[in-house]
């Protein structure tokens, strides 16, 4: 009988939106044994997707079935709003202007009463001595909290300029460091030329602006030495280099014909002494002879 009630239905929906503005039977729910409701869908502009939801129930067996409400529903594929967030939850980070004021809850679990003891034994031992205070400093909480966010943000070491720096900013003359147990990781950086510049940075974050980088000045691409290559040399003959070879070739001619004829004279010379060698020897002999054995009878 509830299923059924589609006409009623629609007429409900006609009667809160207009005969226009309801189109086709989308679906019937069962809500509970005596009540159904009916979806149509929506033909407002900008309510793509949205049903015109008509609840229709009777009292019992026998009784009239009756319309309940009548409400616009979002679809499962209607354009909706945000997700509602509460009022204190409403800021983001970044979202603090000039002039604006951010009060914090008395819960926070970020903070807690300056009198507890903090993690520096030495700054304690002095603040309770002479009973100077802030009324609330940082929980543990609250400082693991900043560490993450810095760990993780901009300037942590997993950023993009981090992967891509010569060094870290531990070891960087601009690094400085801060007090108390965050020292340990984090710093400011102190270079105006960098994004860093008066933020909080960790101490394995890094940039190409390191006080210790250091740039070769040589030139981007290789270059070798200059070799002249004197195996291979061009000759270009001229008319003037040809007049200048005629008198050489010819002062050649003459200095090879002086060199044969003088080698020539030198051969003669040579056989002819060679000639009167032998007939020295055989005047000379049987005198040498005499002299040689003077007793002997010949």
């Amino acid at each position: 009988m509830l299923a059924a009630a589609v006409d009623l239905a629609r007429a409900a929906a006609q009667l809160e939106a207009g005969a226009d503005r309801v189109g086709a039977h989308v679906a019937v729910q069962a809500e509970d044994e005596a009540a159904a409701t009916h979806l149509f869908e929506a033909g407002h502009p900008g309510y793509q997707g949205w049903n015109w939801a008509v609840t229709v129930a009777f009292a019992g067996p026998g009784t009239q079935v009756t319309v309940s409400e009548v409400v616009l529903l979002p679809g499962a594929d209607a354009l909706v709003g945000p997700e509602w967030v509460p009022w204190n939850e409403r800021v983001r980070a970044g979202d603090l202007g000039v002039g604006d004021l951010m009060p914090t809850s008395p819960d926070d679990l970020r903070l807690v009463p300056g009198y507890l003891e903090s993690d520096d034994p030495a700054i304690e031992a002095v603040a309770n001595e002479i009973g100077l205070g802030r009324v609330r400093v940082l929980s543990r909480e609250g400082r693991l909290d900043a560490a993450d966010r810095w760990h993780g943000g901009d300037f942590g070491p997993r950023s993009e300029m981090a992967r891509s720096a010569p060094a870290t900013c531990g070891t960087c003359g601009f690094y400085t460091q801060i007090a108390g147990s965050l020292g340990a990781a984090f710093g400011i950086c102190a270079n105006e030329l960098t994004p860093a510049d008066g933020h909080v940075v960790h101490v394995d974050y890094g940039c190409g602006a390191h006080s210790e980088v250091e740039v070769d000045a040589g030139p981007a691409v290789p270059v070798a030495d200059l070799v002249y290559d004197d195996a291979l040399l061009d000759v270009e003959v001229t008319p003037q280099t040809r007049r200048e070879a005629v008198p050489q070739a010819a002062t050649s001619a003459e200095d090879a014909a002086s060199s044969e004829d003088a080698a020539s004279s030198e051969a003669a010379g040579q056989e002819s002494a060679e000639a009167v060698a032998p007939e020295l020897s055989e005047a000379v002999a049987p005198e040498s002879t005499e002299e040689a054995a003077p007793g002997v009878e010949l």
